[in-house]
């Protein structure tokens, strides 16, 4: 799709929920768990330094025999994270999260963070595309399409 994703942080949610990276693991998850969402943003001194995500907790703390409340988000964090801009489409966003196996993609506007796009957010948009050509296509075969 050429869609670009500007287009979905105009109806998205603007809340953008970040940690610093010397807090505890157990105080992101438990973030996460309270909004509902899968990753997190690392800030530290205004940047973005990172994202942690639930996957980062499973595969990093729960099968090392960790305790989240014993380490700090810098130590499992993902660093340099893929970033994206309001420029980039539907299209190269689901190709970047599909060949780097992410599932969020912090969105930054000359260097300022604006949102975050999840896998979710690229296919409900996808599926209202589909949708609405469907629909298209069915008034035109229909004999409803505006002359």
């Amino acid at each position: 799709m050429a869609e670009k994703i500007d287009s979905i942080l105009s109806i998205k949610d603007t809340r953008i929920w970040s940690m610093g990276p010397e807090e505890t693991v157990y105080d992101a998850i438990a973030l996460m768990a309270d909004k509902g969402i899968g990753a997190l943003l690392v800030i530290s001194g205004g940047e973005l330094v990172g994202v942690i995500s639930e996957r980062d907790y499973a595969r990093k703390i729960i099968l090392h025999g960790r305790h989240s409340k014993d380490t700090l988000i810098r130590e499992i964090m993902t660093t340099s994270p893929m970033t994206v801009t309001p420029e980039h489409t539907i299209d190269d966003c689901m190709r970047i999260m599909t060949q780097h196996r992410i599932r969020h993609l912090p969105v930054l506007d000359q260097g300022a963070l604006v949102g975050v796009i999840s896998i979710g957010d690229l296919v409900n948009a996808i599926i209202a595309a589909q949708a609405h050509t469907i629909h298209q296509l069915h008034t035109y075969i229909t004999g409803t399409y505006p002359a």
